[in-house]
């Protein structure tokens, strides 16, 4: 497990753009917190840390965004607004999660049944300082040597 703490979201940015730097290809990031914590920030981030340039939204209303442009071809997920995991398999999450390129999911604890077991868990909390995060970077299923990198 490792314990980061950032003061701004730039250094939010910066540390989903060092994840984005080492992570390999078919892992899952599962990305948790409350509202205004930097889920899409550190999703920027680590998009940046994959190369690509294009600019990073968090999908919302399309539960996810496919970007070809990087090292690896990375699937966001935003499942915030999903009512019935039916809706999250019918856009084909197996495909993504269990192919050729890398999936972060922004509100993963909204859909923990069908999650792989194999995953990277981010979660982002507010402190007292208001700009202020703790972020907890923990893996399951297997270990993930790159996450030293982050040290």
């Amino acid at each position: 497990m490792i314990i980061k703490f950032t003061e701004s979201v730039e250094e939010t940015m910066n540390l989903g753009r060092k994840l984005g730097t080492v992570i390999e290809k078919g892992s899952t990031l599962c990305l948790t917190g409350d509202l205004g914590t930097g889920k899409t920030h550190f999703a920027k981030g680590f998009a940046k840390g994959l190369g690509i340039k294009d600019n990073i939204t968090s999908p919302t209303f399309t539960i996810v965004n496919e970007y070809d442009e990087g090292r690896l071809p990375f699937y966001h997920f935003d499942v915030y607004r999903v009512n019935d995991i039916d809706e999250i398999l019918q856009v084909g999450f197996e495909e993504y999660v269990y192919g050729q390129g890398v999936t972060l999911i922004e509100w993963a604890d909204m859909i923990e049944a069908i999650l792989p077991e194999e995953l990277i868990h981010v979660k982002i909390e507010k402190t007292e300082n208001p700009d202020e995060r703790k972020i907890t970077i923990r893996s399951f299923g297997k270990e993930y040597d790159f996450l030293e990198e982050l040290q």
